[in-house]
């Protein structure tokens, strides 16, 4: 299985060149799934979160080709993690590294990138989509990669208190894991405290709360309302929990 994650937006044509490269180098792996194309353009620091808490759901020998990628074609580096028993290809610029840090086991190689041949602007088509699609098939062209010991660019595996991704609906979801803030605490809106709830249903209609959300992170909402728009949150808004 192949994983796509990007910025690139589902409804522009970068998308579907990216998946005709997968389809034409790895046929015989039709599953080929889009799992997000509107990550907060050029933000590789809340992508990484947002990943590495979407990840766990996919099975073991998961390939994921995630490019948020601000810096293609500068000298930012190209690379592969291996990350306990999945697979990551995308741009050393941090969007990785949350997985690699948090994960057991980790290994790591750069893409040597080519010389001639490819768009100086679209290495998520004509560097990683290849490379992605030639580990899922288990054939790998001689050369591609070489073993590095460690990223180049490292967030860590804490938590990241700010908004990481506006969803349908309007939620805010946070890059803090549900596990690591007490219920009891509230989150500061402008002197105001957004209290938890376990769902909707137990705050009154217009009301905003916070809760464990399906990937286990922290997501503000209000109940049958848009938090983005009644709150005023976007992605890198700060979260400050209170008592």
């Amino acid at each position: 299985m192949i994983v796509v994650f990007t910025d690139f937006g589902a409804n522009d044509i970068y998308t579907a060149q990216v998946q005709g490269r997968l389809h034409e180098i790895a046929p015989q792996h039709p599953v080929i799934i889009s799992a997000l194309h509107s990550v907060p353009d050029y933000d590789p620091r809340s992508a990484a979160h947002l990943l590495a808490a979407l990840h766990g759901y996919f099975a073991r020998d998961t390939v994921f080709l995630a490019v948020v990628d601000p810096g293609v074609g500068t000298e930012r580096g190209a690379v592969v993690v291996q990350a306990d028993d999945q697979w990551f290809v995308g741009p050393d610029n941090g969007l990785l590294s949350v997985i690699a840090a948090r994960a057991k086991r980790s290994a790591f190689w750069r893409i040597r990138i080519p010389a001639e041949g490819i768009s100086a602007s679209f290495h998520g088509r004509d560097v990683f989509a290849p490379v992605a699609a030639q580990i899922a098939t288990g054939i790998l062209s001689p050369n591609t990669l070489e073993s590095k010991p460690e990223l180049d660019v490292q967030l860590g595996p804490e938590d990241l208190a700010e908004v990481i991704f506006i969803d349908h609906f309007g939620n805010a979801i946070t890059g803090l894991r549900a596990d690591n803030v007490p219920p009891d605490k509230g989150i500061d809106h402008n002197g105001s405290r957004i209290p938890s709830a376990r769902v909707f249903s137990e705050i009154a209609r217009g009301e905003p709360c916070w809760y464990r959300n399906s990937m286990g992170l922290v997501e503000i909402a209000v109940n049958c309302g848009r938090a983005a728009d009644d709150l005023g949150l976007a992605a890198g808004h700060a979260i400050q929990l209170i008592d």
